[in-house]
């Protein structure tokens, strides 16, 4: 597989050699799949919380006494059979991040840019960078590059100023290659790559 180097004029400069044994196979959308819920579980905020019968307001006196009143028995008024008492194994705050085996985030990631390939969603540039701090002159270079809406760039280390430059733009991320994950690749419509950073993630999925 070959894909087109262009400049950010979007001028054809070269071509880079794709390994088919990495992104010609058949793509495996169950590590993409289980990769993306992961990255959401650990997004989740996980600060919901209920009050036991500990923490609601209200007396710890005995409303009346255990034996002879024929009522059914009962410690305190905040016990959870009883309104605006406590919640029994109610949800308490907590991380809902996992961890996955490092091969299965490696094939999703494989998986997602061999995805993105087939659909002639990647764009490969040999390299992205600004002169100053603007964000005209990065849209105008997005323009070229025939990248509208949600987009994905990835460079091996990123320039200050280019992510200074983009990070007003809607929908556009900058992601080093060595922080990019499966859901990055998939929840945006194009991807733009340096040709270091399509070079060095060829190695590290090999």
């Amino acid at each position: 597989m070959t894909v087109d180097v262009v400049n950010q004029q979007n001028e054809k400069v070269g071509s880079l050699d794709l390994s088919d044994d990495l992104f010609g196979g058949r793509i495996k959308t169950d590590l993409i799949h289980e990769s993306v819920v992961r990255a959401n579980a650990a997004d989740r905020r996980g600060t919901h919380a209920t009050k036991t019968r500990a923490m609601v307001a209200g007396s710890g006196k005995k409303p009346w006494r255990q034996k002879g009143t024929g009522r059914a028995r009962v410690g305190e008024i905040r016990n959870p059979l009883w309104r605006k008492g406590g919640t029994t194994f109610g949800p308490q705050p907590r991380s809902y991040d996992y961890q996955l085996p490092k091969k299965v985030e490696k094939g999703a990631l494989r998986a997602a840019l061999a995805q993105k390939l087939r659909d002639g969603a990647v764009i490969v540039v040999d390299a992205l960078s600004v002169s100053e701090i603007k964000t005209k002159p990065a849209v105008d270079m997005l323009r070229r590059l025939g990248v509208e809406g949600r987009a994905l760039i990835v460079d091996t280390k990123p320039e200050d100023n280019f992510i200074l430059s983009v990070r007003n733009i809607d929908g556009v991320r900058v992601v080093a290659s060595n922080r990019v994950s499966a859901r990055d690749v998939m929840n945006t419509r194009r991807v733009v790559l340096t040709r270091a950073a399509l070079e060095k993630l060829q190695e590290v999925l090999s």
